[in-house]
């Protein structure tokens, strides 16, 4: 098994996959370990859309202008953010940290004031914003898929509102990403990272 490190190092981006099917039991292994990812408040407002078909893939691939490593793939995740579940598990939570005690209850009722704020923000603003829980999640997968020699990438590039009609999903549900799976069939090479130096502020 790769070294975190290793992995991180060897994580391409693929658009180019075989056609061999990805187990189930190999699809939940990825989910197991986005479930195992931190939130804010432990809100956990990660939801996974699983598509293997290929007519809503192609669909899905339309909704991102046509890319079609969407549309080939052998499974595509769609990536999404609950956002009632993240305020109501703000909420919720919040009021275990105040119940802590005395040092607790202003960091409790200030998660309190944002997740009542947030309910009259925009749905893109809001649902940007509980993406970030989403994100950490799904690099969890990203990285757990090399595991199984699986390769994968974000596409974050899509039609929004598009992907939701699809699936006839409310405003309550914010796709944050397409995760195209399978087994590569290109070893894309190293790109240029900067310097260490060249990260601090």
């Amino acid at each position: 098994m790769l070294s975190t490190i290793d992995a991180i190092k060897q994580r391409r981006s693929i658009r180019r996959f075989k056609k061999d099917p990805i187990p189930e039991k190999v699809i939940n292994a990825l989910l197991e370990a986005a479930r195992w990812a931190p939130s804010g408040c432990n809100a956990q407002p990660w939801r996974f859309k699983i598509i293997t078909e290929p007519a809503p893939k192609k669909v899905l691939s339309g909704a991102a202008f046509g890319q079609k490593s969407i549309a080939y793939a052998p499974v595509v995740l769609v990536c999404c953010a609950d956002i009632q579940r993240y305020i109501d598990g703000t909420i919720s939570n919040a009021q275990d940290l105040g119940n802590l005690g005395t040092s607790f209850q202003k960091i409790s009722q200030a998660l309190k004031n944002r997740a009542a704020h947030m309910k009259t923000m925009p749905v893109a603003q809001i649902g940007a914003f509980v993406g970030l829980n989403v994100a950490i999640a799904i690099e969890h997968m990203v990285l757990r898929a090399l595991d199984f020699g699986l390769g994968s990438c974000w596409v974050r590039l899509f039609d929004a509102d598009a992907v939701k009609e699809i699936f006839g999903w409310d405003d309550t549900i914010y796709p944050v990403a397409l995760l195209p799976l399978g087994y590569p069939a290109e070893s894309p090479p190293d790109k240029p990272r900067v310097p260490i130096s060249d990260l601090l502020l």
